[in-house]
């Protein structure tokens, strides 16, 4: 009955597309990172982009956000083909992203690493107006009274909150998180699902890679699965994990080896 309801609710949602891929290619050299890519993001939507290590993942991500242009393909967002668009013109779209390694400014404090998203903001805050929105930010993503604080000083888990919150004050319509729930303790993770959570409830549509099973099945409507670049399933959480080929690509043997 659930996976009925859910399967309803992501039809519902894709009503309105905010993402679309369209035949995406990005090779390097002789490898073929990203092949012929085709997927979406509905409005408040989860997507999870799943796959083993080396599966092209954050590669379609670098390309959806402007780091690397494609091959070939499109990539539709607010209106626009930004397929190959300079990064700081998609942020301005409102596209904001955090990445796998996590970028931060360390010789600012966090008010300063907030405010420097928000000169991405579709509109022009005076500097009273970003202080106070840098004030809020921080505060949303659980960094109250850290606005002084150098980033060298942050825990890991805050370092993250700190980029999200870098990322959000771009006021974005579409956010991508790069695997942005790795390396956080068990009472992290519940505390990271959570914010996740509390931004699609706000209305956010997001494109989530992930490794955390229970992130996963927790928080997507639907799933992508890539192996070697190309896309091998699609569907929501239980269907795509149960799925032999998917199986295949992350235990490297067949189901019923």
């Amino acid at each position: 009955m659930a996976a009925t309801a859910g399967r309803a609710g992501g039809q519902s949602m894709m009503a309105s597309t905010v993402l679309e891929i369209k035949g995406l290619v990005r090779a390097f050299g002789g490898l073929v990172a990203v092949n012929a890519l085709d997927m979406t993001v509905g409005s408040g939507e989860i997507v999870g982009l799943l796959g083993p290590n080396g599966s092209g993942k954050t590669t379609a991500l670098n390309l959806v956000s402007g780091v690397l242009r494609p091959d070939s393909g499109a990539i539709h967002f607010a209106g626009h083909d930004i397929a190959g668009m300079a990064t700081h013109r998609i942020a301005r779209l409102g596209l904001g992203r955090t990445f796998q390694l996590v970028r931060v400014l360390d010789g600012m404090n966090c008010a300063e690493n907030v405010r420097a998203g928000l000169a991405f903001h579709p509109a022009r805050l005076a500097r009273g107006e970003m202080d106070a929105a840098a004030i809020r930010l921080l505060e949303r993503v659980g960094l109250k009274d850290a606005d002084q604080r150098m980033a060298t000083e942050l825990t890991y888990i805050d370092r993250k909150r700190l980029e999200l919150a870098r990322a959000l004050a771009l006021k974005p319509r579409l956010l991508l998180l790069d695997e942005w729930l790795a390396g956080l303790n068990p009472s992290e993770l519940l505390i990271g699902i959570a914010l996740i959570r509390s931004l699609k409830e706000e209305g956010l549509s997001i494109l989530l890679v992930e490794h955390v099973m229970d992130a996963i099945r927790s928080l997507c409507d639907r799933c992508v699965v890539m192996n070697s670049g190309r896309k091998i399933a699609e569907g929501t959480p239980d269907k795509v994990l149960s799925d032999p080929a998917v199986i295949e690509a992350y235990l490297g043997a067949p189901a019923n080896a």
